[in-house]
């Protein structure tokens, strides 16, 4: 039965986000919502709601490597794997703002990761504690992100509704059509989440039957369980020409696993994370400084550069599993 909810998990998952991805789709176009904006946040959001499921869960069962571990490697396979087969699939323009601002943004709240563990290299004794302070502070810096990002959607509403996408908002924005776009939109995202919980459960239940431990557990399994609707919903995106929001949810959903989860999940319990974690948060500070370079040449990301991508995060799957 173990495998049969495994299979079930990826059904709901690829349906789920088909469903998502067009209503979300539709929803920007009858707002005049740049695609790129619902990506970095109602996508971003729903896509990074197993991982915020899985580690409150893990917090509150004392498991703080499982929390970092799954939140660390979900961000290292969203811009290894899932962005590198995306662009496969699918070249990626990259709009400025994304490069210079979202990707920046990404770097910057691992960098704060990274320091909130370091506290032993400064004199602490033992591992380290991601205090409820901590969460509280990760926290604020997800509201001032939201708050900036909803400020720059709505200016650039305003600059860029013209009176005919008005006129189609009103032919189309009827009653009936935006109960069923908001119910479908709900299904999809139900679809995402029950699905990533099947397909993570099962996985897990198989991993540790073969004697995995938990850290390893984490940060491939778990990590690479929740990261499916990432991977689904932006490959999905790009299937149907959906670029700049199969960009922005996986840009998105890193900036939500680190400052949500993370911050979520300390406030709730402090998280005690050993030094093993610190390598793999380097990693992940690398891999986001690797996509920012890339994002800024011509501002667009090549199928080659999405090889590339894949192909370290094959080499990086292959040292964590000798490691242990």
């Amino acid at each position: 039965m173990t495998y049969v909810w495994l299979v079930a998990g990826f059904v709901l998952l690829i349906k789920g986000a088909d469903w998502f991805v067009d209503s979300a789709s539709t929803i920007a176009r009858k707002l005049s919502i740049s695609p790129i904006i619902i990506g970095l946040t109602i996508i971003a959001f729903g896509t990074s709601a197993p991982e915020a499921v899985v580690s409150i869960i893990a917090a509150l069962e004392g498991n703080g490597d499982m929390v970092a571990g799954n939140v660390v490697g979900s961000n290292i396979i969203n811009i290894t794997l899932v962005l590198g087969l995306t662009v496969v699939v699918a070249p990626i323009v990259v709009e400025k703002e994304v490069a210079n601002r979202d990707i920046i943004f990404a770097l910057g709240a691992s960098v704060l990761m990274l320091l909130l563990i370091s506290e032993r290299w400064f004199g602490g004794e033992g591992g380290s504690v991601i205090s409820r302070l901590d969460g509280a502070i990760i926290l604020g810096g997800l509201l001032f992100y939201m708050f900036y990002i909803f400020k720059k959607a709505k200016r650039a509403k305003s600059i860029t509704m013209d009176e005919t996408t008005k006129v189609e908002s009103t032919e189309e924005g009827g009653q009936f059509g935006w109960t069923r776009l908001i119910v479908v939109l709900v299904i999809g995202l139900v679809g995402i989440v029950a699905g990533g919980e099947l397909v993570v459960s099962s996985a897990t239940e198989i991993a540790v039957a073969l004697g995995m431990s938990q850290a390893l557990v984490g940060l491939t399994i778990i990590a690479l369980g929740t990261s499916l609707p990432e991977l689904v919903t932006s490959v999905m995106a790009a299937f149907k020409g959906e670029t700049e929001m199969a960009m922005g949810n996986l840009i998105g959903s890193n900036i939500f696993n680190i400052l949500l989860v993370t911050g979520l999940a300390s406030s709730i319990m402090p998280l005690d994370v050993t030094g093993v974690i610190a390598f793999d948060i380097i990693l992940m500070i690398l891999v986001t400084v690797t996509l920012f370079i890339f994002a800024r040449t011509g501002y667009r990301l090549r199928r080659t550069e999405g090889i590339v991508l894949v192909a370290i995060y094959l080499v990086y799957f292959v040292y964590i599993i000798l490691r242990g």
